[in-house]
């Protein structure tokens, strides 16, 4: 597979695919970068990034990111792993004294909850892995979605809290199942982040800004405070078009009253092209090195119980990637078996996308890394990750 090499009129295949979309208008516009063994092979725009003013996608448009932030803040906590602050085994309360005594649903309602303590304490590698039991509250399918929703948790979050303050009220909810028995998506990164505050004593944006950012040279990677003339409006799925959903998006133009370990950042496709090419470089990017090689391979296993598929042991719910076939390690979904998924997906490729349909994904096997950046949320509403790999694949030829 390493001697496969992309054929470049297939890859124009991506541009006349999305074309599509925003022609007729579920989406406003896009940006895609394709390349293999650090070479960037296609690059392209196409549309607007604001469709009212007009404002055209161009190289350097910033884009949401939301998810796409939490392999940033787990490489920021495995950097600190590797110093030896923290084992993987380690139980947050060390760090986060709330987390202590946790309580897990056991059955009821929302409104009438029968709590049971935790038989398993929430571990480091519990919030890596999205198996510590920590839920989202725009899940909307489970009590413990709605306990969260009743207590202000849902897109958005209350209005003056600081990450430290969020930690200790996410610690004072129920857990949806006992932590390591299942996977379940949710704010599990964030209290990653307050657990990097704490283990390095600087402010999550800081610790990331000066350990990753400037080091990989991601510049215009940022926590809020977002260019008004750079950065993409963001738009929601409404019958089959994109409407402009400025609500959950002018977030982005504000100083944010917490930085969000799991959805905060903003970002342009050649800074995180960097870091997925620091990942493809198994920690290292030109003379700069984050993490060691096999610190990486540890994160981009799969970390699951038992080892199985996240079709397997998923709570119920949302997330930015496909289960069948899927693993999950320190960070990322990592794929075991493309077939399930009827997915061209190598054996080993790690991946992860955002709420505004947002994507990457590593491919050790081939070389290949892949990212796409549009504003549409949510990032369910069409198939675009499964129609990118199709399409990417399908370019790589001997």
């Amino acid at each position: 597979m390493q001697g496969m090499a992309f054929d470049a009129s297939r890859l124009q295949r991506i541009d006349t695919h999305f074309q599509r979309y925003v022609d007729d208008g579920r989406l406003v516009g896009f940006q895609v970068m394709v390349g293999q063994h650090g070479r960037v092979e296609h690059s392209s725009v196409y549309g607007l990034a604001d469709r009212e003013a007009g404002r055209p996608v161009v190289p350097d448009t910033q884009w949401r990111i939301y998810s796409m932030t939490k392999p940033i803040v787990s490489v920021a906590a495995m950097m600190l792993w590797e110093e030896g602050a923290f084992a993987l085994t380690d139980e947050v309360s060390q760090w986060i004294p709330s987390f202590a005594n946790a309580q897990v649903f056991d059955k009821g309602t929302a409104t009438k909850a029968f709590l049971v303590p935790a038989v398993e304490p929430v571990r480091v590698w519990h919030l890596l892995t999205h198996t510590s039991g920590l839920t989202y509250g725009f899940m909307q399918l489970h009590p413990v979605d709605a306990i969260y929703r009743a207590a202000g948790f849902d897109f958005a979050t209350p209005s003056g809290m600081d990450l430290a303050g969020l930690c200790d009220a996410y610690a004072a909810l129920p857990l949806k199942f006992q932590p390591g028995s299942a996977w379940g998506y949710g704010v599990s990164t964030d209290v990653l982040g307050r657990l990097v505050e704490v283990v390095s004593g600087q402010p999550l944006d800081v610790f990331v800004r000066e350990r990753i950012l400037e080091p990989l040279g991601m510049t215009d990677t940022i926590w809020g405070n977002a260019d008004p003339t750079r950065i993409a409006a963001l738009y929601a799925a409404v019958n089959g078009q994109a409407m402009r959903y400025d609500v959950l998006g002018e977030a982005a133009l504000r100083t944010p009253s917490y930085f969000s370990g799991g959805g905060g950042l903003i970002s342009t496709a050649a800074d995180y092209w960097r870091f997925c090419s620091m990942l493809l470089g198994r920690g290292s990017l030109e003379d700069t090195r984050l993490l060691a090689p096999r610190t990486v391979d540890l994160m981009t296993q799969n970390h699951l119980p038992g080892g199985a598929d996240l079709a397997a042991v998923n709570s119920g719910g949302f997330a930015e990637t496909v289960f069948d076939g899927v693993g999950f390690g320190l960070g990322f979904a990592t794929v075991l078996d493309p077939r399930p998924g009827k997915s061209a997906a190598s054996v080993g490729e790690y991946n992860w996308g955002g709420l505004a349909s947002t994507a990457f994904w590593v491919d050790p096997a081939t070389g290949v890394v892949a990212t796409f950046y549009t504003q549409l949320v949510p990032s369910s509403t069409y198939e675009i990750r499964a129609q990118l790999r199709q399409l990417v694949y399908s370019a790589l030829i001997d």
